[in-house]
C-alpha cells in the first residue's frame, strides 16, 4: 500500500545529510529502517535549529505514527536532501511530511513519508497545547523550492 502526501502541505524546512557507510545493509544499499532515522534527524534539526530546545519544562514532541514510501535504492557515498512540510495543525498536533532525494540527482525523489507529531507532557503522558514557539515555527513557511 502506498500512502500519498497531501497536495495542501506547507514547506517548512530543508536539510542535507551525508549517507554513511554504516547505513548500508548486506545488499549494498541503505537499509529500509535507516530512512526513518534520516526523517527523525531532519525533524530534530528543524525543531532545534538556532539553538532551540525541543524539550522544555517536561513537554515535547512524540511521534504517534510514521510511514515511508520507498521509490528507489540509495547507495553510499552521497548526500541526501530532505524537504519537510506540515499540514493539519491542531491544538496539540500536526502532520509532518517529507521527501528525500540525493543531492547529485536533484528532483528525483527516492523516498517520501510522514508522521503525526503530538506535543505531550511527559510526566502526565497527556497531550498539551502546542507551545507558542512551535506555532510560530509552523507558521514560518518556506517558499516552495524547485530542484536545482
Amino acid at each position: 500500500m502506498k500512502l500519498l502526501l497531501p497536495e495542501d502541505k506547507k514547506p517548512v524546512h530543508v536539510t542535507t545529510m551525508p549517507i554513511r557507510w554504516g547505513d548500508m545493509d548486506a545488499l549494498g544499499h541503505i537499509n529500509n529502517t535507516v530512512y526513518f532515522r534520516y526523517f527523525e534527524e531532519a525533524r530534530v534539526r528543524w525543531l532545534t535549529e538556532g539553538g532551540r530546545s525541543m524539550v522544555e519544562g517536561g513537554e515535547g514532541p512524540v511521534v504517534v505514527n510514521v510511514f515511508c514510501n520507498f521509490f528507489s535504492q540509495v547507495e553510499y557515498p552521497g548526500d541526501l536532501l530532505i524537504r519537510q512540510y506540515i499540514s493539519n495543525v491542531g491544538r496539540s498536533s500536526c502532520d509532518v511530511w517529507m521527501t528525500m532525494e540525493r543531492t547529485d540527482q536533484p528532483g528525483r525523489i527516492v523516498a517520501d513519508g510522514g508522521c503525526t507529531m503530538v506535543w505531550v507532557n511527559y510526566a502526565a503522558q497527556k497531550s498539551v497545547r502546542l507551545p507558542q514557539w512551535v506555532l510560530e515555527l509552523l507558521n514560518q513557511a518556506l517558499p516552495e523550492q524547485q530542484p536545482a
